[in-house]
């Protein structure tokens, strides 16, 4: 890597570790930890919100998709813009609201306790098991992304640019907590709107503009442009299941527990819908554009093929860009695999600590103790996710779409109903995770085993619709508690306050 690229990439990531030691100073509680004392105002939230969700498959899987199967593959983005905004619109609001109703709920098994008023636990741990189970996968697809990430700028051998992608970023997530996390994914979700703006003008200008893009990919590739190449509706249900997963990320939820206050919230939306728009757009037209300006050179050709594919993002760079801007846009990379990683890190962790050390072991644990109890939860999740990454030939986009189904389908049904409906009880609470994460989990193992043509359909869709289902029939055979029928009331009562 030349000497220029090198000094932006590495002043990149000094940055990310100062923003981790001021977050450090101001980081006193659990509450500051988790949560960062409720303190984000609309951009914040909004960035950190967009950046966590969208990490290295926006820069990595997303383009190279398109590269590896064109066009086809983009009507995944219809799926993910309509399922964002609505999390936006039915969800953000009502959440942050509810969860400081619900005796100040910090994470989302707090949340589900408090909603429902279950004293027995069961909420709880279940609800811990599931992050803990899902998050494994999800930061282990993090975790392969920022090693190929460095594999590939650094030359370096696939098990030391793990190791280094995972200190770096568990260095500042295990001092600074939430705000850490939050300010960190602000300014990453920055540098990742400059770099998907950035990248695709220039590919426009090297190509003589955007007509003779896409008269050489027509050239190339002619299947490449075509919207209904082997489409199928049973393909394009598939991706639009993925909208779905929002209502339930516990990454994506916390940014909205986190707003300063409700109003906040409307700002966010808009600033967090537009971030999102201009980034995937330009990740789509990376991957397509790519196409046609790789078609004549081998040794890009070479290095794009099978898994690797996803490395046209960084190849592109390389290649466009002169080195000082070229350690930008990796930065930008890097930028995307670590704001995800860092938030699911953090909220496993807040969840081991919140919802298993502090409530079974050390119910009398000090502020100080369970933030160090956190810190190290996160060092030991890490651990995890590398062990489990050493595997290089892991497809970023497989991983990702099996953690983010299991999400999507145990919390999805469960968040949203629990907002809008009174006659919600915590056994239908049950019924509707247990069955979500069990149909995810069995429906992906009959996908590998089996070859019935049903399996091929996305996992999220059967999960987010049986458990919605568990969770209406059990609640209509189950009795709310008097208590929780009460609070839902005041909540209603003052979210009505709010958007009059």
């Amino acid at each position: 890597m030349p000497t220029a690229t090198l000094i932006t990439f590495g002043g990149y990531l000094v940055f990310m570790v100062l923003i981790g030691l001021w977050a450090y100073r101001r980081t006193n509680n659990l509450s500051d930890y988790i949560l960062g004392g409720r303190s984000l105002g609309p951009g914040v939230t909004a960035l950190s919100a967009g950046a966590s969700d969208m990490s290295s498959w926006l820069l990595m899987a997303l383009p190279g998709s398109l590269y590896a199967s064109g066009l086809v593959e983009g009507w995944i983005a219809l799926g993910l813009i309509v399922g964002a905004y609505l999390n936006w619109l039915l969800v953000a609001g009502r959440l942050r609201m509810y969860t400081e109703i619900a005796d100040n709920s910090l994470t989302l098994p707090d949340y589900f306790e408090n909603r429902f008023h279950d004293n027995s636990k069961v909420l709880r741990v279940s609800a811990a098991i599931v992050i803990i189970l899902f998050y494994t996968f999800y930061v282990t697809s993090g975790l392969v992304g920022g090693a190929k990430l460095f594999e590939q700028s650094f030359q370096l051998d696939y098990q030391q640019a793990l190791l280094i992608g995972a200190t770096v970023i568990v260095f500042y997530t295990f001092l600074g907590g939430f705000l850490a996390v939050s300010w960190t994914d602000f300014f990453q979700g920055t540098l990742m709107l400059l770099a998907l703006v950035i990248a695709p003008i220039t590919m426009v200008v090297e190509m003589n503009g955007l007509s003779n893009v896409f008269a050489r990919i027509e050239e190339v590739r002619p299947d490449a442009l075509a919207w209904s190449e082997n489409f199928s509706w049973f393909a394009f249900i598939s991706l639009q299941a993925w909208g779905l997963g929002y209502f339930g990320q516990p990454h994506i939820l916390s940014r909205f527990m986190g707003a300063d206050n409700v109003s906040t919230i409307k700002n966010a939306r808009r600033i967090g819908m537009s971030w999102m728009i201009f980034s995937l757009f330009g990740s789509l037209f990376i991957g397509l554009a790519a196409i046609g300006y790789f078609a004549d050179d081998p040794n890009a050709l070479s290095q794009l093929t099978g898994t690797d594919s996803e490395k046209v993002f960084m190849l592109a760079t390389n290649v466009l860009f002169n080195p000082w801007f070229a350690g930008f846009l990796l930065a930008a990379i890097l930028a995307a695999i670590m704001s995800t990683i860092d938030s699911q890190l953090l909220v496993a962790t807040s969840s081991l600590t919140e919802d298993v050390y502090k409530t079974f072991l050390r119910p009398d644990a000090g502020e100080k103790e369970l933030v160090w109890v956190g810190r190290f939860g996160v060092i030991l999740i890490a651990l995890i996710g590398v062990f489990l990454a050493t595997n290089e030939n892991s497809l970023i986009k497989d991983l990702v779409g099996y953690a983010w189904a299991g999400f999507g389908a145990a919390f999805g049904p469960l968040v949203i109903i629990s907002l809008l409906w009174q006659r919600m009880t915590r056994w239908g609470a049950l019924a509707g995770m247990v069955t979500g994460a069990l149909t995810v989990i069995l429906w992906e193992m009959a996908d590998k085993y089996t070859e019935q043509a049903i399996f091929d359909m996305y996992e999220l869709l059967p999960g987010f619709i049986l458990a919605s289902l568990a969770i209406f029939i059990t609640s209509k055979l189950t009795k709310v508690d008097e208590k929780t029928s009460n609070q839902f009331d005041w909540f209603r009562n003052e979210f009505k306050k709010y958007e009059s």
